[in-house]
């Protein structure tokens, strides 16, 4: 999900994946800002193309806003537990995973509805943007309920700038210390995990603002503060999770994450008044610079360590196919092998009457001094390989996909007849 833009065909919109716990409020917020980018989009339809909306919750029953991509039009989650025999939650990441085998085509379809294409349209500016022609940048945004399926989140960062939306309940964070620290940890697990710029998003601020989420996270003595008064509170006799080792743990805890929290960029946001929407964009926008600065690098040169690898990987089969087919061609005589004994030689004829034999014999005295044919057998061995090297790759390249070997085998044995 990208943000407003004056010129969507200058950059590719902004791919935003809310994650989160249960109960955080994922759905609300995916449906409040869809609604804030069609009515961006209904007020300058010009510059601002409508989001591209998928839904990855495959247990969800409905949802309140239209999407684009729907898992459940893939993946009955139902019969994945029914045939597999799991629980909801393994359904759910079965369904993920079942999903994810399709995310080719996902990704097809993505780049070609959200990625801003030249065509005479949008040169001269004559047409507005639109979800479907390539000539609009449509905006894609995902939602899922759990952070597995590092497949989906690596094929949408390959093709645009990814943004994770860490959603939290602040009302039910703020509650204790110890609801906050789990909150804290499982956003820094999802951030070392997928390695992408992550914004935490406090949402519910119209029932509890988030001043004092945000200050436990930026002033080490106010979460100190706190944690005391809930020891306090427990040897009071009124419960808490301050006392003995988890206070500890905790304050332990807050000192370790205290650099990891300047790193996160926070917003406050009601999903049920759309109160903060407009800092949460500004926010995206924010962390679209840091993933072109700190995530592109790194993912430029995982590119180029996969393409060396399969440079390596295509020598070494096409020196493999080389000598297999080298050997099959001298045993069976075919190839510029045909004609000969299998051993590189021409085949003599064999005499049919005495006198042919005698006239072979003599034939054979008068050519004892001709030159050792087996320097001309190498340079012709040595062109062969290379022709059938140079076959072998040409195949490699024109055919993709996992029977590329299968393929190139059959072409290099019609190409020898």
């Amino acid at each position: 999900m990208a943000t407003s833009t004056p010129h969507p065909a200058q950059k590719p919109p902004v791919a935003v994946i809310c994650v989160g716990m249960a109960g955080s409020g994922k759905t609300t917020f995916m449906q409040r800002i869809n609604a804030h980018l069609h009515e961006k989009h209904q007020q300058s339809p010009t510059t601002t193309a409508p989001p591209y909306v998928l839904n990855l919750d495959p247990a969800v029953r409905s949802v309140p806003f239209d999407s684009n991509i729907d898992i459940r039009d893939s993946v009955n989650y139902k019969e994945v537990m029914k045939q597999y025999n799991l629980g909801p939650n393994g359904g759910i990441l079965t369904s993920l995973n079942l999903f994810s085998t399709k995310i080719d085509q996902v990704m097809g379809i993505l780049e070609k509805r959200c990625l801003p294409q030249p065509s005479p349209q949008q040169e001269q500016q004559t047409a507005p943007p639109k979800p479907s022609p390539p000539t609009s940048s449509s905006t894609p945004l995902a939602k899922s309920k759990s952070s597995s399926g590092s497949i989906l989140l690596s094929a949408l960062a390959s093709s645009f700038p990814t943004v994770l939306a860490y959603i939290i309940d602040t009302p039910r964070t703020t509650a204790n210390t110890s609801t906050f620290m789990s909150n804290m940890l499982y956003a820094i697990s999802i951030l070392y995990k997928t390695r992408l710029p992550m914004i935490l998003v406090f949402n519910k601020t119209d029932v509890k603002g988030e001043e004092e989420a945000v200050e436990w996270m930026r002033d080490f003595e106010a979460f100190q503060a706190a944690l005391r008064k809930e020891e306090e509170d427990a040897m009071g006799g009124e419960g808490g999770s301050g006392g003995g080792y988890m206070g500890s743990l905790l304050n332990s805890m807050s000192l370790v994450l205290e650099e990891f929290y300047n790193a996160l960029s926070v917003v406050g946001v009601s999903a049920m008044t759309g109160e903060g929407v407009e800092g949460f964009f500004e926010a995206v926008e924010g962390k679209r610079a840091e993933f072109d600065r700190e995530y592109k690098p790194e993912l430029e040169r995982r590119r180029g360590e996969a393409e060396k690898q399969k440079g390596e990987v295509r020598e070494l089969e096409a020196r493999r196919m080389m000598r297999d087919m080298s050997v099959s061609s001298k045993a069976k005589g075919t190839g510029k092998y045909a004609g000969t004994g299998g051993g590189g030689r021409p085949r003599r004829e064999e005499p049919e009457t005495v006198s042919d034999a005698e006239a072979m014999s003599e034939d054979e005295e008068d050519e004892g001094g001709l030159e050792d044919p087996d320097e001309e057998e190498m340079d012709e061995d040595a062109m062969f390989e290379e022709g059938l090297k140079a076959r072998y790759e040409a195949a490699l390249r024109e055919q993709q996909g996992p029977a590329a070997s299968v393929k190139s085998a059959e072409y290099i044995r019609k190409s020898q007849g």
